[in-house]
C-alpha cells in the first residue's frame, strides 16, 4: 500500500530481463506501476495517481560480481544494504550507504530515492561511488550506463539520472559500485550539550581536527541536545583524536540503533552548510531532529503542523535549499506538496520524463514530474 492506495495485483520477477517484460506488459496494457525494494521508503514523494501494479524487486538479489582487488562490486537492486555488506565484508570492504528508515532497505531503493546516512560527511553520497547501471525501461528494453569498473568510458554518464528519481525514468536492476576498505580501528563518541551555540560550536571544532570524524551528529531530543562522533583510521590515530575531543564513549550498537530513526512526518532540509545552524534554531524547542553539521542536511520527525513544515521549508528554499517530505500523512501532502518549488530545470525534466516514459507508467504522479 502506498499513501492508502493499494495495488490491484503484484508481481515478483526472478531476473532483470522478466522484469523488463513485465514493466512493457503494464505498459502496453496502460497500468500504472509502483516499484517496490525493501517497503521502507514508500512514504516519499507525492500520493500516487494511480497503483494497478506492485513490481517487487526481492527476486533479483544477486551478487553478480565482486572484485575484492579491484575494490569493485557489481549487484542486483533486490539485494538489502546488510546482505551486501555481510558479503563485502569477507573481504574487509564496505558501502559506505548508511540511511536512516533501516533495516531492509534495498540497494535499488537507495539509489531510486537518493538517500544517504551519516557517513556522507566522509565519503558523499551514491553519487560519488556508483560507477554503473542496468535498468529496465518502460518499453521492455535493459539499458545499461557507465560500467563495471572504476575507469571506464562506456556510453552516456546517465547513472545520475535515475538517482533521486523514484523510478520514474525506468526501473534498477542493477549497480556497480566503487568499494572502500573497512577501518582499521573506529570508536564512537558522545558528548552531552546544554545550549545549541555551544554545540555548533563544538561540532566546529571536531571538524577542524586533522583527522575528522567520518560521521557526525548533532542530535535534538526532548530530553536535550548531543553530539555524536564517529572516528575511524589507525589505532593510535584514533585514540590521539578522541583525546583531542574529549568525548566519553558512546553506548554499544549506537548507529545500529541510530538507523533506525524515522517516523510518519518526517522531513530531509537541505542547505549550505552555514545556513543550516539558523534553520536549525528556528524548530520549535520540543522538536526532534538530527543534523549533520559538516554537510548543510537535518531530518526533523514528528512536526505538528503543515504550517511549522511550510515556514521551514520557505526559510531553506530562500537560502537556495530545499525540505522535502520523506514520509507524512496523505492530507499533509496534498496540502504541502512532498518536494517544494519546483526547480528552474523543470522543463527539461519533464521532456526527459516524456523520453523515457511516454506513457508515464511507473510511479505516477509521485515524483516532481
Amino acid at each position: 500500500m502506498v499513501d492508502g492506495l493499494e495495488a490491484v495485483a503484484s508481481a515478483r520477477p526472478g531476473t532483470a530481463e522478466e522484469l523488463a517484460r513485465t514493466l512493457a506488459d503494464a505498459a502496453g496494457d496502460s497500468l500504472s506501476v509502483i516499484p517496490v525494494g525493501g517497503g521502507r521508503a514508500l512514504g516519499m514523494g507525492d500520493p500516487p495517481t494511480g497503483f494497478d501494479l506492485a513490481l517487487e524487486t526481492a527476486g533479483i538479489d544477486r551478487v553478480v560480481e565482486f572484485s575484492p582487488h579491484d575494490l569493485t562490486v557489481t549487484v542486483e537492486a533486490g539485494i538489502t544494504l546488510e546482505a551486501l555488506q555481510a558479503e563485502l565484508a569477507t573481504a574487509k570492504q564496505f558501502l559506505p550507504l548508511d540511511p536512516f528508515g533501516g533495516p531492509g532497505h534495498t540497494i535499488g531503493g537507495l539509489l531510486a530515492t537518493g538517500w544517504s546516512g551519516p557517513l556522507r560527511l566522509r565519503y558523499g553520497t551514491a553519487r560519488d561511488y556508483l560507477v554503473g547501471l542496468r535498468v529496465a525501461l518502460p518499453d521492455g528494453r535493459l539499458a545499461r550506463s557507465g560500467g563495471r569498473v572504476v575507469k571506464n568510458v562506456s556510453g552516456y554518464d546517465l547513472n545520475k539520472l535515475h538517482l533521486g528519481a523514484l523510478g520514474t525514468l525506468g526501473v534498477i536492476v542493477e549497480a556497480s559500485f566503487k568499494l572502500f576498505p573497512a577501518p582499521l580501528f573506529e570508536q564512537t563518541v558522545r558528548r552531552p550539550m546544554a545550549r545549541f551555540e555551544e554545540a555548533w560550536a563544538e561540532a566546529d571544532r571536531a571538524l577542524a581536527l586533522k583527522m575528522a570524524p567520518v560521521a557526525l551528529e548533532l542530535i535534538h531530543e526532548h530530553d536535550g541536545l548531543s553530539l555524536v562522533a564517529r572516528v575511524a583510521g589507525s589505532e593510535d590515530g584514533v585514540k590521539r583524536i578522541l583525546g583531542e575531543l574529549g568525548w566519553a564513549k558512546a553506548p554499544a550498537g549506537f548507529w545500529e540503533e541510530h538507523a533506525r530513526t524515522g517516523s510518519e512526518r518526517w522531513a530531509r532540509i537541505s542547505v549550505r552548510r552555514g545556513s543550516l545552524a539558523p534553520l536549525l534554531r528556528s524548530l520549535p524547542a520540543g522538536a526532534h531532529w538530527v543534523a549533520q553539521p559538516g554537510v548543510g542536511v537535518a531530518h526533523w520527525f514528528d512536526f505538528d503542523s503543515a504550517e511549522a513544515f511550510l515556514g521551514v521549508r520557505r526559510a531553506a528554499e530562500a537560502e537556495g535549499g530545499s525540505a522535502v517530505l520523506l514520509a507524512a500523512p496523505v492530507d499533509l501532502k496534498r496540502e504541502v506538496g512532498a518536494w517544494g518549488t519546483p526547480p528552474p530545470t523543470l522543463d527539461l525534466m519533464r521532456k526527459l520524463r516524456s523520453a523515457f516514459d511516454p506513457k508515464q507508467t511507473i510511479s505516477p504522479g509521485r515524483y516532481v514530474v
